[in-house]
């Protein structure tokens, strides 16, 4: 489905058109993989538009920046108060929106300190990634052919834009082959994530995960679960899981900012449990959505797009300065 236009994107301080906002052919980025980005989501809760988990996305991609050697001309204020600004001048109620990092038109070659750093910020609306009413009659996926990066192959911490090749091979073999999406096992043959989530599954009430050291993103929507969790009275175990303990989980369900929480139906044609969403996920789902649609929020997760908010006064440069074009 092709990206619906906003009127505006946020790009290295300004607000340009969307049709605007264009890099060079031969940006560093698009030849040798150097950007990094995040996924964030903005809910019309009941108290308004509020963005979830802001300022941890936007620290998350200062991680990734470091990890790599570089340097993010913003700072996490700044960057969520672009954010803010963005969706009250392209007046999304709700949206996804894509903070990128990337390394623009300076030199050729794979050392990358002769780029400049640029930053963009889109948003736009859109749905649920994998379609329909997951939520409800879960999907189905598969344990892909393809193995999760090595964490000391590329930094998989990271969310970089050249880990998602691998993720696009995960994906494309799901769907060509009828699946919804596909899982990943890390070098040592256990569980590791999808091609853009993390995994949970549950057995006799307790709810376990893959650990760091399994090649994962440590995603936010993972430990949104984590929170919920705990507040339940689930018990949860972060511990390497052998593809096997998949199949005979009692539930399974995918997280991630697109994905949100989405239960597994079947995984390789078998049916996870009763095949329908179970006690465990549906607790989880149901606190999940006391935050993001109802606005109840006791952990301070949600930033309200018309609220008022303090300036940032960190040195940088300017934020929100006029538009290119009105």
């Amino acid at each position: 489905m092709p990206i619906p236009k906003t009127r505006l994107i946020w790009m290295n301080g300004r607000f340009v058109p969307w049709d605007k906002a264009q890099v060079h052919v031969l940006s560093h980025a698009l030849h040798y993989g150097s950007s990094w980005f995040e996924g964030i989501r903005a809910y019309r809760t009941r108290r308004g538009t509020a963005v979830f988990r802001l300022h941890d996305h936007m620290r998350r991609l200062h991680d990734s920046c470091k990890i790599y050697y570089t340097d993010l001309p913003y700072s996490t204020e700044q960057l969520a108060e672009a954010t803010i600004e963005l969706l009250r001048r392209n007046e999304l109620r709700e949206g996804y929106i894509r903070p990128i990092v990337f390394r623009g038109y300076g030199e050729m070659g794979v050392t990358p300190f002769g780029c400049p750093v640029e930053v963009a910020i889109a948003a736009w609306k859109w749905g649920r990634y994998l379609g329909g009413d997951p939520l409800e009659r879960g999907v189905d996926v598969c344990v892909s052919s393809w193995m999760r990066l090595h964490g000391n192959t590329l930094p998989t911490v990271a969310k970089a834009a050249a880990n998602y090749m691998n993720s696009q091979l995960v994906r494309i073999e799901a769907l060509r082959h009828g699946y919804d999406e596909g899982l990943t096992l890390d070098a040592h043959g256990n569980l590791s994530e999808g091609s853009g989530e993390n995994v949970f599954l549950v057995r006799d009430g307790v709810l376990y995960t893959p650990p760091i050291a399994a090649s994962i993103l440590p995603g936010i929507t993972r430990a949104t679960v984590f929170q919920l969790a705990r507040d339940a009275g689930i018990p949860i175990v972060e511990q390497v899981i052998p593809r096997a303990m998949l199949y005979v989980a009692d539930e399974v369900f995918l997280t991630g900012t697109a994905a949100e929480i989405t239960p597994v139906r079947t995984i390789d044609r078998i049916t996870i449990g009763s095949g329908t969403v179970g006690p465990v996920t549906r607790t989880i789902v149901e606190r999940f959505l006391a935050v993001v649609r109802d606005g109840d929020d006791p952990y301070g997760w949600l930033t309200f797009v018309n609220e008022p908010r303090k300036r940032s006064t960190k040195k940088a440069r300017r934020v929100s300065p006029s538009l290119d074009s009105k």
